[in-house]
């Protein structure tokens, strides 16, 4: 089963995301409280466990969830695969794939302290179809992949 592992927000922007046990998910907006939010396609960030893992992998211990800026951090399912216009529920919530990866920022930490950032090729962005709460341990799973 995939699930939500972690749920982190941040008060303003560019601050380090902090961890929260559940969150409010808004149509037209993204996560209640979080500095990101906005009325545009990157509403949601989403990394997955196993991407962390790999920077782990490569000796990087330290690393926690949110340390890539993601808002929620999945587990057992590989959200970067997901191609533009898949649905997926995030416990009692829908969202849609609206972008996979990013142009990396040069004020990067994590780039700068590792000399790599996975959430570039490996993070993915959603925008919220219907709204609710969202808890750590929820499953995610997918409604509808889309075949663009």
């Amino acid at each position: 089963m995939a699930k939500i592992v972690s749920i982190n927000i941040s008060e303003k922007k560019g601050v380090v995301k902090v961890p929260v046990d559940k969150a409010t998910l808004k149509i037209n907006h993204g996560i209640v409280n979080d500095a990101h939010a906005g009325n545009w396609h990157r509403q949601i960030s989403l990394l997955g466990k196993e991407s962390i893992d790999k920077m782990k992998e490569r000796g990087f211990n330290h690393l926690k969830f949110g340390d890539f800026a993601e808002n929620i951090t999945t587990e057992g399912i590989n959200v970067y695969k997901l191609p533009v216009g898949t649905r997926l529920t995030l416990g009692e919530c829908e969202v849609e794939v609206t972008q996979i990866g990013k142009k990396c920022h040069g004020g990067c930490e994590i780039k700068k302290t590792t000399g790599d950032c996975v959430m570039p090729r490996e993070g993915i962005f959603v925008k919220v179809i219907s709204e609710g709460t969202i808890n750590i341990g929820d499953e995610v799973k997918i409604l509808k992949e889309s075949m663009v």
